[in-house]
């Protein structure tokens, strides 16, 4: 084998995406809740980057002599004196004093614009409070997880030093569910020490699963499945409410141990037949497992459900008759370039490294800008073109949604195709039906026999709207479920609907039934 070096020479050429162009796309991909945090965080490294001001220059612009001021004082109704402050050691000048006093009442906020760091001093020397300690203060406070809670009711259980060991252990293994996670065998053989030997026993776990079952709360928790938990809970209700309500419990725990198969499958004539049960009394158990619970460790833990804020804004026109989209950036603060950076970039007098540094940051700040505002104008194109094209789904509702694919949005408005998907990647839209995500517009779909349009998200809402109105004493199979779509003008195979059926989370014919 053998190995040496060499020179060439290549033409080519490759395409290579500029720091601002890849700026611009990820700008326009980010949802309104990202783009507010992603402008405070430009606000704070960005120095020649500031909030603009309403209402005229701000108060850092402004110049001025602040060793005399003139205040205008109201003389009668219709007349101003002016009078020049002067503030000295004569005792008679005592109306100066309260004058000066007036002044800084009624121009407290002027002068904290135009001196804020001796505002801020002044503040924090007179033990004012920080109004942004206090937002942070009123935040609140990440919730513990339900290991720590469970570990944290274990501490109280009186039981015997090696079941408390065993019930740490036996926690650790609870999922978000409260159910356990693993079987006792496997925390067995997790748990060995380092010479290879059991830190515990399989008795002593068992001892101290039952111990964490009847110990922590809610009741269901440490549960090896489901079937276990229901029997736990019921236990626990049966035990709080007593008197008549034991032998509803009864038929209850009847039906989930020993019938627990035929009960998912919905099958309650075969079990009134093998229980000698009346339908009435099945139907009353029914309605009381309502109150058991799927997943008890939830009841400890909050779900954290992001918080949505929608993107545009759409109404109707009633004088023109049509859909209008907003922007609902009103949260977001309008940014400009700071004239004083902006001057100092131009400076020849300014040291060079400052300059450099200057200028930078004015560049990026012009860059920035630029972003936004070319994602508000790609934006609202891209919602004019869904306001006009799905005009039938905002007049009459989910079933009349038609076919968009994003290839034909871009064609139209003479842009790529991945800048309508980042367009309206994690966008929301607020409109007179509610609040929907602004990709759901974008999908295939088929055509009907009449030869209409129809999107995949309005077939299944046929689906679903048929399936709702079903008798719900003799639900639809999906083969019946393909012929009432066949009779509304939509003709799609039997694996299709099942497929949609699944995706609504719509049980088979059988668990529909109602007896």
């Amino acid at each position: 084998m053998r190995l040496d070096t060499s020179q060439s020479m290549r033409l080519g050429q490759q395409m290579k995406l500029a720091p601002r162009m890849i700026q611009s796309m990820e700008i326009l991909q980010l949802p309104m809740l990202a783009l507010e945090e992603r402008i405070e965080q430009e606000l704070e490294s960005n120095i020649a980057l500031e909030q603009a001001e309403s209402g005229g220059e701000d108060a850092a612009d402004r110049e001025g002599d602040a060793s005399q001021v003139e205040v205008e004082t109201a003389i009668g109704d219709d007349r101003l004196e002016r009078k020049e402050l002067v503030v000295g050691n004569d005792p008679s000048q005592a109306d100066d004093w309260e004058r000066l006093s007036n002044l800084e009442s009624t121009y407290r906020e002027a002068f904290d614009n135009e001196y804020s760091s001796q505002a801020s001093a002044g503040s924090r020397n007179a033990g004012e409070r920080d109004r942004k300690m206090d937002a942070m203060a009123n935040v609140a406070a990440r919730g513990a997880s339900l290991t720590d809670q469970l570990l944290d009711q274990w501490k109280f259980a009186e039981v015997d030093p090696d079941v408390a060991f065993a019930g740490q252990r036996i926690i650790a293994y609870i999922n978000a569910d409260g159910l356990m996670g693993a079987d006792l065998t496997t925390v067995l053989e997790q748990n060995r020490n380092q010479a290879g030997e059991f830190a515990i026993t399989l008795p002593l776990l068992e001892r101290a699963l039952h111990a964490v079952q009847t110990n922590l709360e809610p009741p269901g928790i440490g549960a090896r499945d489901n079937r276990e938990s229901f029997l736990l809970q019921i236990d626990a209700l049966e035990s709080a409410e007593g008197g008549s309500a034991l032998h509803r419990w009864d038929i209850v725990r009847l039906l989930i141990s020993e019938h627990y198969d035929d009960l998912l499958q919905n099958r309650l004539p075969r079990i009134a037949q093998k229980t000698q049960l009346a339908m009435e009394d099945l139907h009353g158990a029914m309605e009381l497992m309502k109150r058991l619970k799927l997943s008890p460790g939830r009841d400890l833990v909050d779900i954290e459900t992001p918080p949505i804020m929608p993107d545009v804004i759409v109404d109707f026109d009633e004088q023109r008759d049509e859909y209008v989209a907003a922007l609902s950036d009103g949260r977001a603060p309008v940014l400009r370039i700071s004239p004083r950076y902006e001057q100092m970039a131009k400076d020849k007098s300014v040291d060079a490294t400052t300059r450099e540094f200057i200028s930078n940051n004015v560049r990026n700040a012009q860059w920035l800008i630029e972003s936004i505002n070319q994602r508000k104008n790609t934006l609202l194109r891209v919602v004019n073109v869904v306001l006009t094209r799905q005009r039938e789904y905002f007049d009459h509702g989910p079933q009349h949604l038609k076919p968009l694919p994003m290839i034909e949005v871009a064609d139209q408005l003479g842009i790529h195709v991945g800048t309508v998907s980042r367009a309206v990647a994690d966008k929301w839209m607020h409109t007179p039906r509610g609040l929907v995500a602004l990709r759901k517009f974008f999908s295939g779909g088929t055509s009907t026999q009449a030869g209409e349009a129809m999107s995949w998200d309005a077939v299944k809402a046929t689906l679903q709207e048929i399936i709702e109105n079903e008798d719900k004493s003799k639900p639809l199979s999906d083969e019946a479920l393909v012929d009432e779509l066949k009779k509304k003008g939509i003709e799609i195979a039997r694996r299709t609907v099942v497929k949609y059926r699944q995706q609504l989370d719509i049980p088979p014919a059988r668990r529909r039934k109602q007896h």
